[in-house]
């Protein structure tokens, strides 16, 4: 994401800070995703205890986590604190903002193949942030399911091509697929049969750690099978295992049942 250079941090937000000039009494810090605009460090917020020598903590060029904890808009000041700033919520932090320069340059690369210019690219990403909440994350859902994007809205060629380099570049916590059972039952086993089938699909998931696979009815004859896992060869692995039983099942009855993959 791009900030304009009128825009201010927040008082007790955390920012990824580049060092720009060190001083005795404290340092300037450069705010990463606020153009030019810069913060002040004082030497007693640098870290925990007396700081003898505040260049033993920091150089120009350094990356650090900062909290915001003072705003002066009238004197163009924001004072800052890396001391205040836990090991957990630096390495947060961190991770998250290495997280969206990925994003961004996954994006970067779906412009080169779609002809987008700077503008265009801004706006895609802009409203994909704007959905999911960050960039990244909307690439982590392009990952987890290929109809992410369609399913909040949007349309075009491109988005193929954001959910390939999704699925190649993101490792997503776990993954969706979707199938549709079209069953049928013309013998006095009826309803039961296809309670039969659908339990029998579901119970390809027992045993499985951290998966999990449930059926819904959607109206007859049609029957929504929805599968989530840890990745793509255990989702796709119990789709087939589904797709077995259930067929097993019905054919043992006056039945029929159609496949098909959403």
């Amino acid at each position: 994401m791009s900030y304009d250079e009128e825009l201010w941090p927040e008082e007790g937000e955390l920012l990824i800070c580049t060092v720009s000039n060190v001083r005795e009494n404290g340092a300037y810090l450069r705010l990463d995703g606020y153009g030019s605009r810069e913060g002040f460090v004082f030497v007693g917020e640098v870290a925990s205890g007396w700081v003898k020598n505040i260049r033993n903590h920091l150089r120009v060029g350094q990356r650090v986590v900062a909290k915001v904890i003072g705003i002066k808009k009238d004197r163009e000041r924001v004072d800052l604190s890396i001391k205040s700033v836990s090991e957990e919520r630096r390495r947060d932090t961190i991770q998250t903002w290495k997280n969206e320069q990925r994003a961004n340059q996954i994006m970067g690369v779906v412009a080169e193949r779609t002809g987008w210019d700077e503008v265009k690219k801004a706006e895609i990403s802009d409203e994909m942030t704007e959905i999911f909440g960050t960039l990244y994350g909307a690439l982590e859902e392009c990952a987890i399911s290929e109809t992410a994007l369609s399913d909040n809205g949007f349309t075009g060629d491109w988005m193929t091509t954001v959910v390939e380099l999704a699925v190649e570049n993101i490792i997503p916590p776990f993954v969706e697929i979707r199938g549709q059972f079209n069953i049928e039952v013309w013998g006095a086993e009826g309803v039961y049969a296809i309670r039969d089938a659908l339990l029998s699909a579901e119970a390809v998931a027992e045993g499985e750690e951290d998966a999990t696979l449930t059926c819904h009815y959607d109206g007859a004859p049609e029957y929504r099978i929805d599968i989530r896992a840890p990745d793509y060869e255990t989702a796709e692995r119990m789709w087939e295992e589904a797709q077995q039983a259930a067929t097993e099942s019905i054919t043992s009855v006056e039945g029929s049942i159609d496949i098909e993959r959403m």
